[in-house]
């Protein structure tokens, strides 16, 4: 069991590809949760940006970015406990997250303004 913690710890070198890949399946999901939702049931353009399809991924994009600042602070409070390898690690990682945290808020903001299925 102990390995096992070790293994998920947030000084992990593990965490430096873990921000980018929550926001590949993020993206994936988002993107392709369009598609089907606009194949499935288009709504009228004329309704503007404000649909079930806009709420629904700006929700899933509230949830993904909380996640990954919250990695970003969980690495960022780790990196001050640690010192040499471990908190390079761990900072590494942090900024990492914090890059992922804006990558999807820089994504999603057109959801904001733009109606889907155009």
């Amino acid at each position: 069991m102990n390995a096992m913690v070790q293994r998920l710890h947030l000084t992990h070198p593990g965490h430096f590809v873990g921000g980018l890949t929550l926001w590949s399946i993020w993206f994936i999901a988002v993107y392709g949760g369009l598609s089907v939702a606009c194949a499935v049931v288009p709504p009228d353009p004329a309704q503007g940006a404000l649909t079930h399809i806009n709420i629904t991924l700006l929700l899933v994009s509230l949830i993904t970015a909380l996640l990954l600042a919250g990695l970003a602070w969980g690495c960022f409070q780790e990196a001050k406990q640690h010192k040499g390898r471990q908190h390079f690690n761990a900072f590494v990682s942090a900024w990492l997250y914090v890059f992922s945290t804006l990558a999807v808020a820089f994504v999603a903001a057109p959801i904001i303004g733009l109606p889907p299925c155009l």
